[in-house]
């Protein structure tokens, strides 16, 4: 896929298109997207970077919407159904959603910040339930923090944004990826407690 040439052509739908669809599930260049977008306005200024960045916001925050909501009404079914395959049981299931419970606004802001998790976080909050009055403040402040970083960045950087942003995304990913593992590091040794808590907050099957 040659984002330069789709930018250059079709800009901001571009720009819309890729960062909605790997929001909200798909595996598309979205942040790629975002940056050749504003590489492309600060050195042709055939592109209002301002709109950029809202068209970036916007999708990332609808993207999300749609994984959260595809996740909400489809997603404990096929937990259900196929999660036998990788060790998922009810009891797993329950931790997640007591998880997500608490912690779930961390797990979703600071995931829009790591590659695997932008893609797949709103969709594993819809299917653990998470409430989406909680949901929808953590992802529309990732959304929009992640989108003015990579868009102004890329804007004001030009073509040396594309060998910083390998680094940003590391930083960024680092910072994410600790916040991350010290919920998990917690989940890890409280296992018992939380598949406990978990029964008490969800006592019977969970649909």
């Amino acid at each position: 896929m040659n984002i330069d040439h789709f930018i250059a052509t079709s800009g901001y739908l571009t720009v819309f298109l890729l960062v909605a669809a790997e929001s909200l599930g798909v595996p598309l260049p979205g942040e790629t997207a975002l940056v050749a977008a504003g590489i492309y306005a600060g050195h042709t200024h055939h592109l209002n970077i301002w709109i950029v960045f809202a068209v970036a916001s916007v999708a990332a925050i609808l993207g999300d919407n749609i994984g959260f909501w595809i996740g909400d009404k489809g997603g404990y079914r096929l937990a259900r159904r196929y999660g036998k395959k990788v060790r998922l049981d009810e009891r797993k299931l329950k931790v997640g959603r007591y998880i997500f419970d608490r912690h779930g606004v961390k797990v979703v802001f600071f995931g829009r910040f790591v590659s695997i998790l932008r893609t797949y976080a709103a969709f594993l909050a819809g299917t653990s339930k998470m409430r989406w009055r909680r949901f929808l403040p953590a992802n529309a402040a990732g959304g929009i923090l992640w989108s003015a970083i990579y868009a102004f960045g890329s804007y004001l950087a030009g073509s040396a944004f594309r060998h910083l942003s390998t680094k940003l995304d590391l930083i960024l990913g680092i910072v994410a990826v600790v916040v991350i593992v010290a919920v998990l590091f917690a989940v890890r040794h409280q296992t018992d407690k939380l598949v406990d808590k978990a029964e008490l907050a969800y006592p019977g099957p969970l649909e």
